[in-house]
């Protein structure tokens, strides 16, 4: 995955939860959600977001710091 892509998978989630906060139906990668689902949709899009955080961190390991 791309941040792009996440960025895209968070938009579809953030838009998804506010279709069914407006009292709509809406379809993400086929299933049909309602307020019913609203956990759920909140839950994925939170993933999203912590997929994409995850290109913000550093990488790499351990740094070494002199003192005196």
């Amino acid at each position: 995955m791309t941040k792009t892509q996440c960025q895209q998978m968070i938009d579809t989630y953030f838009q998804a939860e506010l279709d069914v906060l407006a009292g709509k139906q809406t379809t993400i990668n086929g299933k049909t959600m309602t307020t019913e689902d609203l956990g759920e949709i909140r839950a994925g899009r939170l993933e999203w977001e912590r997929r994409l955080s995850a290109y913000s961190r550093p990488q790499g390991g351990v740094k070494l710091a002199r003192f005196g």
